[in-house]
């Protein structure tokens, strides 16, 4: 099913200046160094998000184990691209970040369903990945979305998730809300 998500027309361009780059993307998620895996958004609207990555072929990518770079690996790559469809989508302006960007929210996954890897490593492909992610459903802290991993017109990586942010202060909510026992 999520691969006739993308299938269909990709996101349009966004009133933002397109492609962002790497440096724009850093800066509004929260992840830093190496670990900042995507390269530039290419387009995005209110639910999708196209976005480039070379980091597979990096030989010091953080993600390797055992010098390779397993297809579930792609996971990250797609979250990372919810991530900054989070921070489009909730306003940050590539046009007037002059000043240092808000702190991100931030998310987790809450889990991952209907994963498909189609091949066993990122590593071996020369080309750059196509990770595109559209939200297929959510609220103020709680968001599912659709992913595709892509290289080329091969698809390597797909599936679903959820994720859910400020998980800490949702935590701390519940908690306060809990009814506390008697103290006799």
């Amino acid at each position: 099913m999520t691969q006739e998500i993308f299938r269909a027309a990709p996101p349009a361009a966004s009133p933002l200046a397109a492609p962002l780059d790497r440096n724009w993307i850093a800066a509004h998620i929260p992840h830093a160094g190496a670990m900042c895996l995507l390269d530039s958004v290419d387009a995005w609207d209110e639910s999708r998000i196209r976005c480039t990555a070379t980091s597979h072929r990096d030989t010091h990518n953080p993600l390797r184990s055992h010098g390779r770079l397993a297809s579930v690996c792609g996971i990250e790559y797609a979250a990372q691209a919810m991530a900054v469809h989070g921070a489009l989508a909730t306003g940050a302006n590539a046009a007037t970040d002059d000043a240092a960007p808000p702190r991100p929210r931030v998310g987790y996954l809450a889990s991952v369903r209907g994963v498909e890897a189609h091949v066993a490593r990122l590593d071996t492909f020369a080309a750059p990945l196509t990770v595109e992610a559209e939200r297929l459903s959510g609220d103020g802290n709680t968001i599912l979305y659709g992913f595709t991993v892509r290289c080329g017109e091969a698809l390597l990586l797909s599936g679903r998730a959820a994720v859910m942010l400020d998980a800490s202060a949702a935590q701390a909510r519940a908690a306060n809300s809990t009814p506390k026992g008697d103290s006799t």
